[in-house]
């Protein structure tokens, strides 16, 4: 990666689905690290995981090419095998907006694996995840 390069790690979390749910988001580059974080009071847990990938592109320079890190079959094989939409069409239409004309790469891992990113996006989540209302 060049050093102006960007990578998101993403992850969502629901205590039920639907239920209570939160994601978070991890924003690293030029070895400094951002953190975000949310939650909605009734979500399902593929709607997190997409607002925490939106969320991540919504708060980086449009110009910088970026990498997506999630543990989300959902959204990376959607984005890059095709899979059909057959729910979350507001969410979807809303990352179609932000990943079009730009360098964006997805990158799929394995959750609760040791990935350091993507396992500090889990525990922001989570965290988001047992405190909405």
């Amino acid at each position: 990666m060049q050093s102006n390069d960007i990578i998101i790690h993403t992850d969502g979390a629901c205590k039920g689905n639907p239920g209570p749910g939160g994601w978070g988001t991890v924003i690293e580059q030029n070895g400094n690290q951002q953190k975000l974080s949310g939650s909605e009071p009734q979500t399902t847990n593929n709607r997190m995981e997409m607002t925490a990938v939106i969320k991540g592109l919504e708060a980086v320079d449009p110009l910088v090419k970026v990498l997506i890190s999630s543990d989300s079959t959902y959204v990376i094989n959607t984005m890059t095998k095709g899979w059909k939409r057959k729910a979350n069409h507001d969410l979807w239409d809303q990352l179609d907006r932000l990943v079009k004309n730009r360098d964006i790469s997805w990158l799929w891992v394995r959750g609760h694996n040791g990935d350091r990113g993507n396992e500090l996006a889990d525990a922001l989540a989570t965290k988001e995840a047992g405190t909405a209302k």
